[in-house]
């Protein structure tokens, strides 16, 4: 671990940090809230780290890694304290509703060679627009991998964010009337407020989720290294020179890889999920869960000592992924988790008060829980089924947008059609009430079923100590072992 690292702050968002963090017109800041909701509501946690490290009143461009579709987008414009204009292909100013949202969001168009309407001579007019904003102290955000994918690493970096960067400081040779006519532009700035007196800076951002498609799992936005960007002069064309834009690119890439989880494989990304959250779950109980931040650290750690191993002892490294395989098919089979063993972590009465008061609370809840999950279960089904039939817009991977989308659009539908219904047969008072106790139940029953699934897989591990103890206590040293020898390689 680097100093850097060793203070880090993370910060685990709620949806009202979320909801009041909007800036920019009245229709943006009613998105805002909308999507601060939906991705509170779609996650079960959303962590940042180090987001107080944002310049808060400079230029500013955020380079992100793009494995999400437009959830990348909506998590960075939620969890900011700064109006952020994001670069987004120009397929989606192009559908009737979405193309209105888009550009409600002041994100501005780039058109790719991939599709359809790829005029590329296009992008110049988007160039010019950046650098107006950021003459204007504004922050615009990339992702210079250029789509949205499945991969388990980086793909290589395009040259859009060095090229916007290094033209938006630099004054082409021989120019100085083009140059002073910018200025004039700007003349409602001060001398001390413009882009090349102040500097123009880039911030590397990584995503990373526990499941991109999952409802309720967990996502960690990690803002990492800021680069100081160093004005060149540009050419006869008006373009920076190819090398500047070759380092300054290079420099991007390995931000980014800094502040992002990278493998070769699905099977080595797999092994080595399992082999953290089995580290892990020596540390998490019923008190205390580790940060999304702490995961990711060791998870990063292990990729490159995993790459490490099978390089230079390929033998040890595939014996220690057949004992975590071996262990976790032990675990399903006695129907518990490796951090449900932590049970023994606590006195016997406290795990047995603290069950007791959750299944006290779920069956004191249960009349609204039912009634939520029996309004909303339509919505929630048909919402999975759109996120499993359309997986990908063009070339982008887009089965969480069109699900989180789908549920914007139904859950409200819900709500309006209870509403109505209760409108028929008991009147309008009824019919206005009806709205919000819909949402309630809804709530409750969402926080329910997660409270009844948690207790359950510790119940079985407080049942399998009492039943057989043996058994428990095998599985309990098992973990201890693989611990130590995952430990053994993290160090």
């Amino acid at each position: 671990m680097t100093s850097s690292e060793a203070y880090e702050t993370a910060k685990t968002l709620r949806w009202r940090d979320m909801v009041f963090l909007g800036k920019g017109s009245i229709l943006r800041q009613l998105l805002h809230a909308a999507i601060s909701i939906a991705l509170r509501l779609f996650f079960r946690r959303i962590e940042t780290v180090d987001v107080e490290r944002v310049p808060l009143d400079e230029p500013l461009i955020f380079v992100l890694n793009h494995p999400n579709g437009l959830i990348d987008p909506a998590l960075i414009f939620v969890s900011l304290p700064r109006r952020v204009s994001f670069l987004a292909k120009s397929t989606l100013f192009r559908i009737p509703v979405g193309g209105r949202i888009v550009r409600a969001l002041e994100a501005l168009p780039v058109y790719r060679r991939i599709d359809a309407d790829g005029e590329m001579a296009k992008n110049l007019e988007t160039f010019r627009r950046c650098r107006e904003l950021l003459a204007q102290n504004r922050c615009i955000a990339i992702f210079p991998e250029g789509l949205s994918h499945d991969e388990t690493k980086l793909k290589p970096i395009k040259t859009g964010a060095a090229r916007i960067a290094l033209g938006a400081l630099s004054v082409e040779e021989g120019e100085e009337e083009k140059r002073r006519k910018g200025e004039e532009e700007r003349n409602s700035l001060t001398s001390e407020n413009r882009t090349n007196d102040i500097g123009l800076k880039i911030m590397a951002v990584g995503l990373f989720y526990t499941s991109k498609t999952a409802f309720r799992s967990e996502v960690l936005i990690r803002y990492g290294e800021i680069l100081d960007v160093a004005p060149v002069a540009l050419d006869e064309n008006g373009e920076p020179p190819k090398e500047a834009v070759r380092e300054l690119t290079g420099k991007i890439e390995k931000a980014l890889r800094r502040a992002t989880l990278n493998l070769d494989t699905e099977a080595e990304l797999d092994a080595v999920l399992k082999a953290e959250a089995l580290f892990s779950s020596v540390y998490n109980n019923l008190l205390f869960k580790q940060t999304l931040t702490q995961s990711f650290r060791r998870l990063q750690n292990l990729a490159e000592k995993y790459e490490l191993l099978g390089r230079h002892d390929p033998e040890r490294r595939r014996a220690l992924g057949e004992k975590i395989a071996a262990y976790e098919n032990d675990l399903k089979t006695s129907g518990v988790t490796a951090a449900s063993l932590s049970v023994l972590q606590h006195p016997t009465w406290y795990v047995f008060r603290y069950l007791v008061l959750r299944l006290f609370l779920i069956a004191l809840l249960a009349p609204l829980a039912i009634a939520g999950a029996f309004l909303h279960s339509p919505a929630f089904v048909f919402s999975n089924f759109v996120g499993l039939l359309f997986k990908t817009h063009g070339a982008d991977a887009a089965g969480s947008t069109y699900k989180i989308l789908a549920a914007m659009l139904l859950m409200p539908l819900t709500w309006l059609v209870t509403a109505l219904v209760v409108l028929y047969f008991f009147g309008w008072q009824w019919a206005l009430l009806s709205i919000p106790l819909a949402i309630l139940c809804g709530y409750v029953a969402l926080r329910s079923s997660e409270t009844l699934i948690d207790l359950t897989v510790w119940l079985r591990s407080a049942w399998l100590l009492f039943r057989q103890r043996a058994l428990f206590l095998r599985l309990l040293l098992e973990r201890e072992t693989l611990q130590k020898e995952i430990g053994e390689l993290i160090d």
